[in-house]
């Protein structure tokens, strides 16, 4: 019963992963593929690391969550400060935005 779970994991892990690839590539702006690269990606990591962790022993799979966490935490950081640096090099194009919150910091603009 556990290789059944462990290889429905994995798979799904590794499916996600493919969809997130595939956003990456087919997505038309950069906020769009920010999104397939953080959460489609995450959400496949911590599938195949739970997946392997049924497979391995204790010891291994403790080092897995800890992987995991550092991948939660790190991958928004990193899609935020890429969206910041995108957005500050005007590289997002502002009118499709529906709210734009990051107007109001960037220097050298009127706001009301």
């Amino acid at each position: 019963m556990t290789d059944v779970v462990s290889a429905v994991l994995l798979l799904l892990g590794a499916l996600s992963c493919l969809l997130g690839a595939v956003g990456l590539l087919r997505l038309p702006d950069l906020p769009a593929r920010l999104q397939a690269a953080t959460k489609p990606q995450t959400l496949g990591l911590l599938l195949i690391l739970a997946g392997a962790a049924l497979r391995v022993e204790l010891e291994s799979a403790a080092t897995l969550v800890l992987v995991a966490l550092f991948q939660v935490i790190t991958a928004p950081v990193i899609a935020q400060l890429a969206g910041r640096s995108a957005y500050g090099g005007g590289v997002v194009r502002r009118d499709l935005l529906v709210t734009d919150e990051l107007a109001r910091d960037t220097p050298g603009e009127r706001h009301p």
